[in-house]
């Protein structure tokens, strides 16, 4: 295999992994919990790898709020930026990060700001 092919190897498979329904992440409207099937739920029992289409629609509640399945929508991958479609394309590509990139981004600058003004006590 030549290194042309297995680059579109790994590009088909992130973009399938990325459009596997089954990988999707969903939100609970009541509460905001978020069910992502790579972590699954400890509290209930729920394995890592499970998909949400596979819980017992009768026996699972949110662990937060307990409210049915019918009150999750389906947010996309996590890889998948957070936000309105229509806005992305603004922002300074700040838009198009992740949820977890852009809490680094966030935190990071954060402790950066405070680590500065602590530097302050060093001059005299």
């Amino acid at each position: 295999m030549t290194a042309t092919e297995s680059s579109t190897t790994e590009s088909s498979t992130a973009e399938a992994s990325t459009t596997d329904p089954r990988t999707h992440r969903f939100e609970c409207r009541s509460c905001g919990y978020v069910y992502d099937p790579a972590e699954g739920v400890k509290k209930l029992g729920i394995d890592s790898g499970t998909a949400f289409e596979d819980l017992d629609a009768i026996r699972f509640r949110c662990p937060v709020c307990r409210s049915k399945v019918g009150a999750f929508r389906d947010i996309g991958p996590s890889t998948k930026p957070s936000g309105f479609e229509e806005n992305l394309n603004y922002g300074l590509g700040v838009n198009r990060l992740t949820p977890g990139q852009k809490n680094v981004l966030i935190f990071g600058s954060m402790a950066l700001a405070f680590a500065f003004f602590l530097s302050l006590y060093s001059l005299r």
